[in-house]
């Protein structure tokens, strides 16, 4: 994640401004969010600085953001404007995969870009620059930004309102900011703008393990679920029922017999792992969902590779140690009444060891004792320890654990059931991923696994939260002989109370040119269904918020949505009737495209210069011989 030091500096560049990472993208902050998606967006830009050292006809504004004052963090976020012209790819693959193909193509795309530490120093990026307080200095093309992968947030929206989460990368990939921060960012942009519908691909991993299957046992959904994703699109003709099968299927497997599918030396394995974890909970583990739910929540209770029983001491004392156990905890205790008094704020290592200096004369020990605390759980407190970045001084902090159910101490005593690292945890975890793939369970973690797009609804075809007169209009063409629904999505398109129907032609037209790109020439010449005069007004006509068809012409047709001009025909065995992403082969005599999973052919394996599918080479046995 892009961050900088903060120096104290009297000077700052006129114009520059700093945002609350907590706050931004909702309502007021910055922007008053009162139109529809594209209208948001423009009035967000407005807050930014303009970058510059762009090309390929591309904009773009970054916003500085401040995660927290002390210690002192700020990262920044850039909204890239791509107009179709400047695209490498006028179609959008993540609209086809996750079944929008049939949406037309936009005029424009936004990219809001977090770069990480690795993908700003690929593109030649300063993100620490203390002599200019923080300012962003990029080298290189900043068009980069939107090709490169990696960085710790990446979504696009189209500028219809639908976009794509392209990726996010947590701390375990070098961020500053964990995994949940950076959703909340996301998911407060695609409110705060209005977005309509967001996608994205789930091939999140945690060592080796796609985290879709482990949640999706544990939760009954991705992890992305706690931000009200759902399924959107399977694979390999997964659907939505299938993949709700599959989850249960594997959620109630009992324990009983998990455990006795197993050969002797697998059995007693899993056998330890399920009575380790039925020791620790408080209820009856009955099933696999059980369980990995309860795993899951105790991961997230267990400080990073500390173990729960080290609330009892604080620090593990080596028999090398020059100073007793009984020496060592009193000092442990005295350092942390030390921190208990500051209030849970950051105070220095010095600080510390002058107050704890009053009862332990010993400074030795007392080093001794603040060099080994950090991150270390002691009585019901965790201790923290940071180095500040301004002052290059250690600092401490106490973190109150007794908030945290079922992880409450007594004292500094210790109850034997939490005996568990997070390590173990871990190492149970993965011991369990790998045999869940088998049988009786392969067929449905199959379909777990291949369910990889979500969708979230933010404000659908209608938004209701905009107070103004409103109508929710599409095209019909009439040139277009194939043509017989709407053309998708239906655009808000907003009026005044007095607006004649001639008017609102007139806003359809603007609507539909500003949004779509084959919609350049549109004229509208009539509203469908509805017998009506220029002269009359909209709002006598029809009620706000109803849905209307306009029939027009475009001078030119051809290839306006983004699925392209299909001419490939998908029909694979497993059900699959539309392009997924997953990779196909197509026949050499029918050209039907089918993928190379199902007709198994070995994903390392490169596809064959010649293929016929099945129906193909029957019918090339079945042809008669020549005379």
């Amino acid at each position: 994640m892009s961050s900088f030091e903060l120096i104290s500096c009297k000077k700052r560049k006129r114009g520059e401004r700093t945002f609350r990472f907590k706050t931004f993208g909702e309502h007021g902050h910055p922007a008053l969010f009162n139109g529809v998606f594209r209208r948001n967006v423009e009035s967000l830009i407005e807050f930014g600085d303009m970058e510059s050292n762009f090309c390929r006809g591309m904009t773009s504004w970054s916003f500085q953001l401040e995660v927290y004052r002390h210690p002192p963090l700020h990262i920044f976020l850039f909204v890239i404007v791509e107009p179709i012209e400047a695209a490498v790819y006028r179609s959008c693959k993540h609209c086809q995969y996750v079944g929008w193909g049939h949406h037309m193509k936009c005029n424009k795309k936004y990219h809001f870009v977090v770069p990480s530490k690795g993908t700003a120093a690929m593109i030649g990026a300063d993100l620490s620059c203390p002599g200019n307080c923080g300012r962003a200095h990029i080298t290189k093309d900043r068009s980069e930004l939107v090709e490169i992968q990696g960085h710790a947030l990446h979504g696009v929206f189209h500028s219809n309102g639908f976009g794509h989460l392209l990726c996010i990368n947590g701390m375990e990939m070098g961020s500053d900011l964990t995994g949940h921060q950076i959703m909340e960012l996301w998911d407060r942009l695609c409110i705060g703008l209005r977005a309509r519908k967001v996608s994205l691909c789930d091939y999140s991993m945690k060592r080796s393990m796609d985290l879709r299957l482990i949640y999706g046992v544990a939760y009954g959904e991705p992890w992305f679920g706690k931000w009200g994703y759902r399924f959107g699109r399977g694979s390999y003709g997964a659907n939505q029922s299938m993949y709700q099968k599959a989850i249960e299927a594997v959620q109630n497997i009992t324990l009983c017999s998990l455990v006795n599918h197993f050969d002797n030396h697998n059995y007693h394995d899993v056998s330890l792992i399920v009575s380790r974890y039925q020791l620790l909970s408080d209820h009856s583990l009955v099933t696999l969902g059980d369980l990995f739910h309860f795993m899951m929540e105790l991961k997230s209770h267990l400080p990073k590779e500390t173990c729960i029983d080290s609330y009892g001491q604080g620090i593990l004392v080596e028999t090398t140690c020059r100073w007793s156990q009984k020496r060592v905890e009193l000092a442990t205790r005295v350092i942390v009444e030390a921190l208990r008094k500051s209030e849970f704020r950051w105070v220095s290592r010095q600080e510390v060891r002058d107050a704890a200096r009053a009862y332990i004369g010993d400074t030795g020990l007392l080093d001794f004792v603040l060099k080994s605390l950090g991150n270390h759980v002691v009585g019901n407190y965790l201790v923290r320890r940071s180095l500040n970045p301004v002052t290059k001084v250690l600092e401490y902090c106490l973190e109150d654990m007794s908030k945290h159910e079922g992880l409450v101490m007594n004292d500094w005593k210790v109850r034997p059931r939490h005996k568990i690292t997070s390590t173990q945890l871990m190492k149970d975890i993965s011991y369990l991923y790998k045999y869940i793939h088998q049988k009786p369970m392969a067929k449905a973690t199959r379909i777990i696994l291949d369910t990889k797009f979500f969708v979230k609804k933010y404000f659908g075809e209608h938004v209701e939260e905009i107070p103004t007169p409103k109508l929710y209009c599409s095209v019909l063409l009439k040139q277009n002989e194939g043509q017989k629904a709407a053309m998708l999505p239906y655009e808000c398109v907003i009026l005044e109370e007095n607006a004649t129907m001639e008017r609102l032609k007139l806003e359809v037209e603007k609507c539909f040119k500003e949004v779509y790109w084959g919609m350049k020439s549109l004229v509208v010449e009539s509203v469908a269904h509805l017998n009506s005069k220029g002269s009359d007004l909209v709002f006598s006509t029809v009620e706000p918020g109803s849905k209307l068809v306009f029939e027009g012409r475009i001078s030119e047709g051809g290839d306006i949505y983004e699925c392209g001009l299909k001419s490939c025909i998908v029909d694979c065995p497993c059900g699959a009737k539309d392009d997924d992403g997953e990779r196909m082969i197509s026949c050499d005599i029918c050209e039907i495209w089918q993928h190379t999973r199902c007709i198994r052919i070995p994903s390392n394996e490169e596809i064959p210069h010649i293929f016929l599918c099945k129906r193909c080479e029957q019918d090339i046995v079945l042809f008669p011989s020549p005379p």
